[in-house]
């Protein structure tokens, strides 16, 4: 895909912070940030989502919002209506960290899905 735009808000949302979450369940490196296992540079948490700053950021600003449960959300592309209010939230999460990172002037937010979207 295109580059971020400088300064831009990126989220790899559901489906790159869900990339290696493997469907039988075994714990990921998400997983293991979420439960505290690995440090992460937390900039907003509540019961359902988790966001947190890249290690190798491709913006500026490269925050990855994840749903703390997977329940089957290992990619956009496995949404099943039973997601959409998870879903929803990744989003509004998206909104509110962005206006505490300042980024007033516009943000980008990045879903990548299964292997080829280049996670």
């Amino acid at each position: 895909g295109s580059p971020p735009a400088p300064g831009g808000f990126m989220s790899d949302e559901v489906a790159k912070a869900q990339a290696a979450a493997g469907d039988g369940g075994e714990p990921t490196i998400f997983d293991k940030i979420i439960s505290k296992e690995i440090p992460a540079d937390i900039v907003y948490e509540d019961d359902s989502a988790l966001a947190f700053r890249d290690i190798s950021p491709q913006a500026p600003t490269h925050i990855l919002v994840i749903p703390k449960v997977r329940d089957g959300l290992t990619g956009l592309s496995k949404a099943e209506p039973r997601h959409e209010q998870v879903l929803g939230h990744l989003m509004r999460v998206c909104a509110v960290v962005a206006k505490s990172e300042a980024l007033g002037d516009g943000f980008r937010v990045v879903i990548n899905d299964g292997p080829a979207s280049g996670n």
